[in-house]
């Protein structure tokens, strides 16, 4: 019993780590338009920071172009000024009805960067996992000194931790590459 909450503990922490990853790679602006770069800008609406994704539809029209159109229009200058001070890097154009992101093509030099950094998550991804195999193999260790599992169970125990330590990893490499991949496609 011991040996099973470990391993579920074990197991939950490292697709919560793999989850943070896939959800930061999303927030990369990588040339294309993709709306979930706007998943971290608030607007200001009646006094409470909310995020744009729940006061506006957001489409992307076009391969390059993201449009935003806040269901009050009178929100349609504080959804612009977010924008425009958050780190996006692009000028929101503002029609009176809608706005429009146009990202630019990346330079060459901006997708290497972007891709160095899109290995340096993946890299503390696989650090944090490695630690979490770590406690997990000290709580099993610690469980056999304790009298609570038998020596097979611990080898057991430790084999399917570095399996999906394993397992996690190589996921953690494809998403890597997945993503260097998009980044640097003109």
């Amino acid at each position: 019993m011991v040996v099973n909450a470990i391993l579920k503990e074990t197991e939950s922490r490292m697709k919560s780590a793999l989850e943070f990853l896939s959800q930061q790679y999303a927030s990369i602006r990588a040339g294309r338009a993709n709306p979930s770069v706007l998943d971290k800008i608030t607007v200001d609406y009646y006094g409470t920071p909310t995020p744009i994704n729940q006061i506006a539809a957001i489409s992307v029209s076009e391969a390059r172009v993201i449009v935003i159109q806040p269901w009050d229009l009178s929100l349609l200058a504080a959804v612009e000024k977010s924008i425009q001070k958050s780190d996006l890097g692009i000028n929101p154009q503002n029609d009176g009805k809608v706005i429009r992101l146009i990202f630019p093509q990346l330079t060459e030099d901006r997708r290497k960067e972007i891709s160095k950094e899109i290995s340096h998550m993946a890299e503390e991804t696989k650090i944090s996992i490695r630690n979490i195999r770590r406690d997990s193999m000290d709580k099993i260790k610690n469980s056999k000194k304790n009298s609570e599992i038998t020596e097979d169970e611990l080898k057991k125990a430790e084999k399917k931790i570095q399996d999906f330590t394993d397992k996690v990893c190589i996921d953690i490499d494809k998403l890597c590459s997945t993503k260097i991949s998009q980044t640097m496609e003109i």
